[in-house]
């Protein structure tokens, strides 16, 4: 996950702009559209849980989880910068939200998935330990073959003269959703439907800083409001497509189970170590960034105890 660099920006916590009818307008319409489809995928949630499959529950759980990367964004309408210290404190947040799910809700529900099937505590660490070794890998392959632009290292990948401008934006921030949404429907793909609403509940609550950062990054890059917004949203909804192929996949079968919970831990790690935690230490503020690790991985542990 990068963003912007800050040193042509303003440091007050929030830098309020005028706001005219057409902004005004223009604010309340995205508001209601995103509240909407919070409302229209927390109704299908809700009517999945019921009655309806696995694989169901995964797409909405996991649309649910990322139409917060909207939600997070909506400030961007109405505001232009944050502290830097306050961005890394968020960066943080989310890295610690994602640490504690993969331990708590992947990992852990995964050893004893594995325990389950085999009777042996060594042949599930393997399994497990195999499956976040995967998960990593591919990751790390996805980084190296899919053409995409950092908002701070700049060009990863290979290089095509077919994928340009924003488009680069969208795949960096792509490969670091879809982990989130294949984790959302692996949980929810074993059955295990409080687990899934645990990891659903925590990726969402780290999309919602996630999505303020990445409209931010856009809004200094001279795009609109509007179109950070809009861009923001967009990133959000490829978590669904994660969400539906790792409840599809352990729908068919569930003896996979422990070694795709270790994948999307796998994912997900990477995701933290290689993007969100230096990122957050890029501009020396290390103690609050850690704070926000802390922060995110005590709210997330306490998450997973109650709803699971």
């Amino acid at each position: 996950m990068e963003r912007h660099s800050r040193h042509s920006l303003p440091q007050p916590i929030l830098a309020l702009p005028r706001l005219g009818a057409a902004r005004l307008a223009a604010a309340g319409l995205a508001l209601i559209t995103t509240l909407y489809l919070v409302a229209l995928a927390t109704q299908s949630l809700l009517a999945v849980l019921i009655s309806s499959p696995a694989l169901r529950m995964g797409a909405a759980g996991s649309l649910a989880a990322g139409l917060m990367t909207a939600v997070g964004a909506l400030p961007v309408l109405f505001i232009r910068s944050v502290k830097a210290r306050t961005e890394d404190m968020l960066l943080g947040f989310g890295a610690g939200v994602m640490l504690a799910a993969s331990c708590f809700s992947l990992i852990l529900p995964g050893m004893d998935a594995a325990v389950a099937q085999t009777g042996s505590k060594g042949i599930a660490a393997v399994l497990v330990a195999l499956g976040v070794a995967a998960g990593g890998l591919f990751l790390t392959l996805c980084e190296r073959v899919f053409p995409h632009q950092h908002f701070i290292k700049g060009h990863e990948g290979l290089e095509s003269k077919k994928v340009r401008g924003i488009w680069l934006f969208v795949i960096a921030i792509a490969l670091h959703n879809f982990p989130e949404g294949l984790a959302v429907g692996v949980g929810f793909g074993g059955g295990d439907v409080a687990n899934g609403i645990a990891v659903a509940t925590g990726i969402g609550l780290q999309n919602a800083p996630e999505g303020l950062v990445v409209a931010l990054a856009l809004l200094a890059l001279r795009y609109s409001r509007a179109q950070a917004w809009l861009i923001a949203l967009a990133t959000g909804l490829i978590e669904p497509v994660g969400g539906l192929l790792g409840a599809g996949i352990i729908s068919i079968t569930e003896t996979i189970l422990p070694a795709a919970m270790g994948f999307a831990a796998g994912a997900m790690l990477f995701v933290v170590s290689h993007e969100i935690i230096p990122e957050s230490h890029r501009q020396g503020h290390e103690t609050p960034a850690t704070l926000g690790v802390l922060l995110g991985f005590v709210v997330m542990m306490v998450l997973d105890t109650a709803l699971s």
